[in-house]
């Protein structure tokens, strides 16, 4: 589930700064506070990593972003008649 967790947090971060204009890894690393090669590994990553979570969250708290995040357990709607 944290693969799908980072695939949403990463997805609304992404949004956030593209609708704010800011595409370089410069601007990118100021608005993360993350430093330069740290923002431009983490946010674009294709393959989930121990920590990516945690990291994510904090980046999107800093822009003050709320992620919403339920709904992405795939399990919970199992069992369920259709």
């Amino acid at each position: 589930m944290d693969r799908l967790i980072a695939i949403r947090l990463r997805y609304c971060i992404n949004t956030h700064l593209e609708d704010q204009g800011i595409a370089t890894p410069a601007a990118i690393g100021a608005a993360t506070g993350l430093p330069v090669t740290e923002a431009v590994r983490l946010l674009p990553r294709r393959q989930w990593r121990e920590g990516d979570v945690e990291a994510l969250q904090a980046v999107a708290s800093r822009l003050g972003l709320e992620v919403p995040l339920e709904g992405l357990d795939p399990a919970a709607g199992k069992g369920r008649e259709e």
